[in-house]
């Protein structure tokens, strides 16, 4: 099933480049605000991590684009002096961006993650602790809503929050939840 989803969402990037009216390419990099919410998450805080990756933007109109991206993120949460939920992902987000004002968007889309790392860590983990593997789910997807502001230039920031859709995780019973700032370049 993954296979499939990941050839319809290149199958869609691929035939909206060969209709675009433009095309850029670009680099991002940012910070996350990652926690994981749930009826079980109480007592888990926010984890800050990084996300770094490329991204296109593919121009339908003067005011609409499509904008793809692949990803690396860090994300999970934490329970302070106690233990961290370390989870990576490799992200595919497609976002709708429309300009509501020259630079100025709004965006929104699914975002597709696959799991390249789990595990519990231990906070004190060099006095006998050590890590765990956490079985989380090796597929998220989540609901991407945002905003950003593009110079000229090409740089341009990005804000946007990541809600999970479905748990990553069945005992405890939670899911994603990530807040993003992102600055990035497009050629």
């Amino acid at each position: 099933m993954i296979k499939k989803l990941w050839i319809t969402c290149v199958s869609i990037a691929l035939a909206g480049t060969l209709n675009a009216q433009d095309v850029k390419i670009g680099l991002k990099l940012g910070m996350n605000i990652a926690s994981v919410n749930g009826s079980n998450a109480n007592n888990l805080d926010s984890r800050t991590g990084f996300i770094i990756g490329a991204t296109s933007e593919v121009s339908l109109t003067e005011k609409f684009s499509i904008q793809p991206e692949l990803l690396y993120s860090v994300q999970g949460a934490q329970q302070k002096d106690n233990f961290k939920y370390d989870l990576n992902y490799v992200l595919l987000p497609i976002m709708a961006k429309y300009y509501v004002a020259k630079g100025f968007s709004v965006e929104a889309g699914p975002q597709f993650a696959f799991l390249i790392k789990d595990q519990l860590v231990p906070i004190d983990q060099y006095n006998g602790g050590g890590k765990e593997n956490t079985d989380a789910e090796n597929f998220d997807l989540a609901a991407n809503f945002g905003i950003g502001y593009q110079f000229d230039s090409g740089i341009f920031f990005q804000t946007r929050y990541n809600l999970g859709l479905i748990a990553i995780s069945e005992n405890p019973d939670i899911k994603n939840g990530v807040f993003q700032m992102t600055l990035g370049y497009q050629f």
